[in-house]
């Protein structure tokens, strides 16, 4: 009986361990975007859109130099579908600009010709 509640207990945690290395797929890879975010209500619209794209492990915004940090899994996403969702969010992402629509739903002072 106890060699059975053992060999069970080392089934159940190979399985686990099966599980969890399954889970963190590919290898995390990074980018760098250049945006037209402008101030901290931009940063928290660009990091926590970010979050919810599929494959994306962690996006931090530096304001000062309007660089977008992301994290994500390569086999999950690419740079190019990252940039175009932050075109989506209203923002200029490297060379491609903002969606109009998005960009015209930002508040005055996320927009790039606002004044701080």
């Amino acid at each position: 009986m106890k060699t059975l509640k053992i060999w069970m207990l080392s089934l159940v945690l190979t399985g686990l361990a099966s599980f969890s290395f399954a889970q963190g797929g590919g290898k995390a890879e990074e980018v760098k975007i250049k945006t037209s975010a402008v101030c901290d209500m931009c940063k928290a619209t660009i990091e926590k859109g970010l979050a919810y794209e599929k494959g994306v492990n962690k996006a931090t915004l530096d304001v000062d130099s309007k660089v977008l940090t992301v994290s994500f899994n390569g086999q999950k996403t690419s740079v190019e579908k990252l940039r175009k969702a932050v075109n989506e969010l209203g923002y200029d992402a490297d060379d491609t600009k903002a969606t109009p629509r998005a960009y015209d739903r930002l508040d005055g002072c996320c927009k790039k010709d606002a004044v701080h």
